[in-house]
């Protein structure tokens, strides 16, 4: 393996052009291939990295950390004790190898993915309230355009294990707030994520996926056509290189991005200790209007939604009218709203008439019953729960008549 070296030819081949297609200066092509290393060198949310960054630039931070960062000079312009610059160093030192990094380059290259810096005019300026936290560079595969089309933005986050009524929940806001011209920011996982991600597809809107890896290598492997389907019209982000592959941290980093993107954050479904409420967290830090959808009071899936609204002052959240209160907007036209909410009664009638006052039911059976689906059962089941309509024993359910006893 050979040391790292500025290699002027492989400056212009992997950053030819700005994400525009417009010609890149060689001041921006030295910047911007130093921000390329810099996102192999250090982990997302590397403070130091971070600072050091943001005092020097990406191409004089680099050349001090090739040449050591002798001295004191270096950390006394990015105001960082000199022993907490020296382990950073240590951290990325064994990364600044010419041929790995070159490697993700090239990855990158074959797979068409565009690099996206601070310095490019699609930045998305939501993310420098990050601070030193920010990403150095963005992978973005898609059109990186999409990223000045964010405004306004909600993040839609929750449980890989939903269930039928959070999967509903997630569907209805998403399509509502895309067919509003809101763009609909995740993170592409099974469950909650991908049923947002679906239903902003579905309504023709716009919806941005965030990675834990390269974005080179779909994950959830289950969700590759999914991805494909978000590039093509929106935007698949990563802040590692191409080639890297998702780890547990890198999943809570990458929360903080989804956090920053949202103009505010809805977490539809969670357990107690999901790590949507990492995501929640971010965006409390980051004064980011933060809401919580509840469920049933037995369901262990609702519990860290609870938690939020209970511990952290979240907004209770039930309709998308609600979400879109989060950033400011104004509700849906009344006699639209009023059109929805006359089709969820309808079904809710038709799941009411299926349950028995006496008898105990399954979903299954309430499904079959009704005519219904059994996702939309389990939805409307989980709502008449809350309200007190209908109740459950285990798996089984029952209408609650007003005035019985128990």
């Amino acid at each position: 393996m050979s040391a790292f070296h500025w290699d002027a030819a492989a400056v212009r081949a992997v950053v030819p052009l700005r994400p525009d297609g417009t010609p890149r200066s060689v001041a921006d092509h030295e910047r911007a291939y130093a921000a390329a290393v810099w996102s192999c060198l250090a982990e997302p949310g590397d403070a130091v990295a971070g600072a050091l960054i943001d005092a020097l630039g990406p191409d004089d931070a680099l050349r001090e950390v090739i040449a050591g960062c002798r001295g004191t000079l270096a950390a006394d312009a990015a105001g960082i004790p000199p022993d907490e610059l020296r382990a950073g160093v240590r951290r990325w030192q064994p990364r600044l190898e010419a041929e790995s990094i070159a490697f993700a380059l090239h990855l990158a290259v074959s797979a068409g993915v565009h690099l996206v810096t601070p310095d490019d005019d699609c930045w998305p300026a939501a993310l420098d309230d990050l601070g030193p936290h920010a990403p150095v560079a963005l992978w973005v595969r898609g059109d990186p355009a999409v990223l000045t089309r964010l405004d306004p933005a909600i993040a839609l986050v929750g449980a890989r294990a939903a269930t039928g009524y959070g999967e509903h929940i997630a569907e209805e806001f998403a399509a509502d707030l895309a067919g509003r011209g809101v763009a609909v920011v995740s993170g592409a996982a099974y469950g909650i994520d991908g049923a947002a991600h679906r239903a902003a597809l579905a309504a023709g809107g716009i919806t941005v996926a965030l990675l834990a890896g390269g974005v080179d290598r779909p994950y959830p492997a289950g969700h590759t056509d999914l991805l494909r389907r978000i590039a093509a019209s929106g935007a698949v982000l990563g802040e590692v290189p191409c080639g890297s592959a998702p780890t547990r941290w890198r999943f809570l980093q990458r929360n903080r991005l989804i956090a920053a993107l949202g103009d505010a954050t809805v977490v539809i479904e969670a357990g107690w200790r999901s790590g949507s409420l990492n995501t929640a967290g971010h965006a409390a830090t980051l004064g980011r209007p933060l809401g919580a959808v509840p469920g049933p009071v037995t369901s262990g899936s609702s519990a860290g939604c609870h938690r939020l609204l209970r511990e952290f002052d979240a907004r209770c959240v039930t309709t998308s009218d609600e979400a879109a209160e989060l950033l400011g907007l104004d509700a849906a036209h009344g006699s639209e709203r009023e059109e929805r909410e006359d089709d969820r009664t309808g079904e809710r009638t038709r799941v009411s008439d299926a349950l028995s006052a006496r008898a105990w039911r399954t979903v299954d059976d309430v499904a079959r019953r009704s005519g219904m689906a059994t996702a939309q059962v389990r939805a409307h089941l989980g709502m008449m729960a809350l309200e007190g309509v209908a109740a459950n024993e285990g798996a089984r359910w029952r209408r609650v008549v007003a005035g019985a006893g128990d």
